[in-house]
């Protein structure tokens, strides 16, 4: 049960990713361009120039800001990576170690035995 459950979480994640990738992939342009713009604001030593940059970075910000539902989809590539962290741990993670403290039930019988 505990793994169609991380099937089913990872399926509705991974459905999320897709839809949301191409607004991902322009909020990073937006973001880039702004941090652009965001320098030459801060280089620009005329008053003209600096209303210049101050304006494309108002248009740049909002084009970020109408991007913002891509959050959804970096939230979504998260649980993703968590349902695939899982899935490889309830696999690999239950073989027997050397490790006398992986396994507490079994060292205490040992224990038990012989005394």
């Amino acid at each position: 049960m505990k793994k169609f459950g991380l099937f089913a979480a990872g399926g509705i994640a991974a459905l999320i990713l897709l839809a949301n990738v191409g607004s991902m992939l322009a909020l990073a342009v937006t973001l880039v361009l702004l941090y652009f713009v965001f320098r030459e604001f801060m280089k620009a030593k005329s008053t003209s120039a600096k209303v210049l940059w101050g304006i494309a970075g108002i248009i740049i910000a909002s084009a970020t800001l109408a991007n913002i539902p891509a959050l959804l989809g970096l939230v979504a590539a998260y649980v993703l990576y968590l349902v695939v962290k899982s899935w490889r741990s309830d696999g690999h993670g239950k073989q027997e170690s050397g490790d006398p403290f992986t396994s507490f039930e079994k060292e205490w019988r040992n224990l038990k035995q012989t005394k």
